[in-house]
């Protein structure tokens, strides 16, 4: 383990970089699947309930003696709520999707949230767009179009849901880029599990089932996904800009496509092929024809 450490040290910070982002993304879709499989067995709030109860548990052991108080200390606690409470609301909806419709379809709906984040960017933070931007912005939206083609099965409330966890996010990422600069990004990765334990820790129990033995490594899956890839996500954030980076996050939807056939049986059908590539090209425009704040998270990094 200690050699491996070294010779990843040992890498030039973009390649470093970017294995951390590869790493990232196969743990959010290894995230993904496991919470579609365990919604055939289990309540949505309590998978919820589990991804940030392992995930609080695992900062207070690793982090918690070295940083004490300090990993509650911030001088934005509303916002900081606030972010939480979004990315919260975006896990809520993600695994409510993943409950009904296919992995692939539910990954690729959410990522338009770069191009909601290019509005929400508009009207909070009073940034400019381009005639081109705009253009890529109406056009992966028309994506989503090919996805859930009006009229058919995919248009459902599960739908709303996949869309939902999309505005959460894109509305997450908008404090994330205001808070960039003055904390921690540990101190917020923290008040991103604690607010989503307390919060799901009053409404979970009212709908928990007993878990079977067999499921129990599962629901610690969850958590430890969840925080090793925001984990590695961070690190990455630390060696190059997210505007660099972004783009890499695009090959979640090729781990969620892959792992919804290999476990599920699911494979898109050529309107949802047409609309992911045409949502991911829309994202990609955008994140390329703009630059972010070094410490800020990737765009196309759900979850």
């Amino acid at each position: 383990m200690d050699q491996v450490l070294s010779r990843l040290r040992a890498l030039a910070p973009f390649p470093r970089a970017v294995l951390y982002m590869m790493c990232m993304v196969l743990c959010f879709a290894v995230l993904e699947t496991t919470a579609k499989y365990l919604t055939d067995f289990y309540p949505v709030p309590q998978l919820v309930w589990a991804r940030y109860t392992v995930h609080m548990l695992l900062m207070l052991v690793l982090l918690g003696r070295r940083m004490g108080l300090g990993l509650v200390r911030t001088t934005n606690p509303l916002s900081q709520l606030l972010r939480a409470s979004l990315l919260l609301g975006s896990t809520l909806c993600n695994f409510g999707a993943l409950s009904f419709l296919p992995m692939a379809e539910v990954k690729a709906i959410s990522f338009v949230s770069p191009l909601l984040v290019a509005l929400f960017a508009v009207w909070l933070l009073k940034e400019s767009l381009t005639r081109d931007r705009w253009l890529a912005i109406f056009t992966g939206f028309a994506g989503t179009l090919f996805i859930v083609r009006p009229g058919s099965a995919m248009l459902s409330p599960a739908t709303a849901l996949a869309l939902g966890s999309a505005l959460c996010y894109s509305l997450y990422q908008i404090m994330t880029r205001r808070m960039s600069d003055d904390e921690n990004p540990l101190v917020t990765l923290f008040y991103t599990s604690l607010v989503g334990f307390v919060a799901m820790s009053l409404f979970a129990p009212l709908v928990s089932r007993p878990v079977s033995v067999p499921h129990m490594p599962l629901f610690v899956l969850l958590g430890v996904m969840g925080a090793l890839g925001h984990y590695l996500l961070i690190r990455a954030m630390e060696l190059q800009p997210a505007s660099t980076l972004s783009p890499f996050g695009y090959t979640q939807l090729v781990w969620v496509t892959l792992l919804g056939f290999l476990v599920f049986g699911h494979v898109p059908d050529v309107h949802a092929l047409a609309g992911m590539l045409i949502i991911v090209g829309s994202g990609l425009y955008v994140a390329w024809g703009h630059r972010y704040a070094h410490r800020e998270e990737p765009e196309s990094a759900i979850e």
